[in-house]
């Protein structure tokens, strides 16, 4: 149910706006409530959006923290793991959390664009996801070895490379 009524946010949203003032908004570097509030002038809007932002950036960081530090501490338990050390559980904890903190507070120095990390990340991932990793499990899962060998798998393999090559193509000047 979330996801329609964050999919209907959406849709909303741009069939309220022409292209001109969706790129206004991102060229303003506002969140597109707060443009709304601006362009619609609905004092409702201006007086709720930063409630809603700040709900929704909360819940966003919140979710990505634990995924992200959980992430963090497996690699650090299996890396110590393969050397045969284990670390105790509040030092991993603090790691984490410093980790955490220096990641955030690099990412607030830098300020990179996030919808140009998307875009530019996000089509070779997903050409990873729905062409490669398939072909590669073809390769490697025993019970999926009954469709290696087909000629259908070079063709998804060679269009998961050319999806894969945008990202090169995207740092040439």
């Amino acid at each position: 149910m979330m996801v329609v009524t964050v999919m209907f946010f959406c849709f909303s949203c741009v069939l309220a706006l022409s292209p001109a003032d969706l790129a206004a908004a991102k060229a303003q570097n506002i969140s597109i409530l707060s443009y709304l509030a601006n362009h619609f002038q609905t004092p409702v809007i201006a007086y709720a959006a930063p409630l809603i932002a700040l709900v929704a950036i909360t819940k966003s960081f919140l979710g990505h923290y634990i995924g992200a530090s959980e992430g963090f501490q497996g690699m650090i338990v299996k890396s110590l793991r393969g050397r045969g050390k284990v670390m105790s559980a509040s030092w991993l904890n603090r790691a984490t959390a410093l980790f955490m903190i220096l990641s955030c507070w690099a990412v607030a120095t830098f300020n990179p664009s996030i919808l140009g990390m998307i875009e530019t990340l996000g089509g070779p991932v997903i050409a990873c996801l729905l062409f490669l990793m398939p072909m590669y499990a073809i390769r490697r899962v025993p019970a999926l070895r009954q469709y290696s060998g087909q000629a259908s798998n070079v063709f998804v393999v060679l269009i998961g490379l050319i999806a894969l090559s945008a990202i090169i193509y995207s740092f040439l000047p």
